[in-house]
């Protein structure tokens, strides 16, 4: 394909940009988010801060590349919630906990049971659907409110029209993944119409760019907006292109795994998320809120700095066996998503005395969030590879040990960002898949592994 592509993928943290030319990335940058936090658990961002970064990057792009964009599709973060009034306001993230007691309620109740089962959303504060209950029980928004997010404030913002594409939708626990639209039920839960929500349309939908904001951007006026996806699944299914592996690992802040699934899969008592992607296509899978996120804080505790720590991780987790002397933690030191759903739940070292020393710390830690990571590569089902990508997988030794508390073969996969995924799922595959070389693992550590792993968490 030789359009040029221009890819923008909206994250928790960051947003990156990308322009592919000629099946090749030829431009990429990012900048930061700003996220605030508030005592009551709420956790947003600013719209408008949203669109002028976006605006920013694109401005920043090589004028004589920018004008031979022809196409640009978005990548979002899942799970967003912006009430809409009169303008633009804050993007309630993910991560924002206000709902909590609202989950607690409803959570192993039948009614809760059939939201799981129609929307393939697992119960937790991050469902939009709890979000919007939160706030129309408390009062915070009026009754005419519409209620949008981000792919919806993008879509308006370079065409005109709130929208938002099947696949971000199946992540709000509204959809009826099943029939492909708003579930009436669901609505009537939250004393909602279909006139306070976007106006759904298929992944690859494309339109005119607004042509005042294709002057702005110094764009051609005939660049086309298709809408995309969500950031998770086009990360599962990006790699699953480019590698022929389904299954895939990210180990970043947080963990994920998914799999590229013909079928929609669920399993109602620990509550895999399983999400639209297109026709006969679904990303199922398990997150964790703890994965590089706990390594960062270890880095704190058991070094003097940040550097100090990732310098001599390869070196501590050599100087202590498989097991750490007998040292279990647990890495729950953000509550827990799958297969747990439980913000409240806390970290703890097992089994510590005054033999332990830092280097069992340090492997005890590194064991505990791939024990954990192994508790949700069994909930995607039949498992026998996995591509891992993310910045934990920079270090070779942390490669080498997933695979083998995993037991499955693994390939360390770095092209795994949902732009990529994007770019495949507009143009189609447009090269073979890459052979890869799976990663060495000893079977004998597997096998202690095995028998570490059975008892880990009791």
């Amino acid at each position: 394909m030789n359009e040029v592509f221009l890819g923008i993928d909206v994250g928790t943290t960051a947003i990156k940009i990308g322009v592919i030319a000629k099946e090749e990335l030829c431009y990429e940058q990012s900048r930061k988010l700003t996220t605030y936090f508030c005592d009551n658990g709420a956790r947003y961002q600013k719209g408008q801060e949203i669109i002028d970064t976006v605006t920013l990057l694109i401005q920043e792009i090589p004028a004589v590349l920018r004008m031979q964009v022809e196409r640009i599709g978005f990548s979002v973060a899942m799970h967003s919630v912006m009430p809409f009034q009169k303008k633009i306001g804050n993007v309630y993230l993910w991560s924002d906990t206000q709902s909590s007691e609202l989950v607690e309620q409803f959570r192993g109740t039948e009614l809760a049971k059939k939201l799981y089962r129609v929307t393939g959303t697992p119960i937790h504060t991050m469902s939009p659907f709890f979000k919007i209950l939160h706030f129309k029980q408390i009062g915070e928004y009026g009754s005419k409110t519409r209620w949008y997010g981000l792919k919806e404030l993008l879509m308006h913002q370079f065409t005109g029209e709130y929208m938002i594409d099947y696949s971000t939708a199946s992540a709000t626990g509204l959809f009826n993944l099943e029939n492909l639209y708003w579930d009436n039920e669901i609505l009537k839960l939250l004393d909602l119409s279909e006139n306070q929500l976007p106006r759904l349309v298929d992944p690859l939908y494309s339109q005119a760019i607004k042509a005042d904001f294709a002057r702005e951007l110094g764009l051609s006026g005939a660049t086309r907006i298709t809408i995309g996806a969500s950031d998770g699944c086009l990360a599962a299914y990006g790699s699953y292109i480019s590698t022929g592996v389904p299954n895939s690992l990210t180990v970043g802040t947080s963990a994920a795994v998914r799999k590229v699934s013909t079928e929609a899969i669920f399993d109602e008592e620990r509550q895999n998320f399983c999400y639209y992607l297109a026709p006969d296509s679904y990303v199922v899978g398990a997150p964790s809120n703890n994965g590089g996120c706990v390594l960062e804080w270890a880095s704190k505790i058991l070094a003097d700095s940040d550097s100090e720590f990732y310098a001599l991780l390869t070196e501590r987790l050599m100087k202590s066996p498989i097991g750490a002397n007998g040292l279990r933690f647990h890495p729950y030191i953000n509550g827990e998503r799958a297969p747990f759903w439980k913000s409240g739940m806390t970290a703890q070292f097992k089994y510590l005395t005054i033999q332990h020393t830092k280097e069992d710390m340090t492997r005890a830690v590194v064991e505990g969030i791939l024990m954990n990571i192994r508790i949700l590569k069994e909930m995607v089902g039949d498992v026998n590879e996995l591509t891992l990508s993310g910045g934990f997988f920079k270090n070779e030794m942390l490669r080498d040990m997933t695979s083998e508390v995993l037991g499955v073969t693994c390939y360390h996969e770095q092209s795994t960002e949902p732009i990529f995924g994007l770019y495949y799922l507009i143009y189609g595959a447009t090269t073979g898949i890459e052979v890869k070389k799976p990663i060495q693992f000893v079977q004998e550590n597997v096998t202690l592994y095995n028998s570490i792993y059975d008892s880990y968490f009791e």
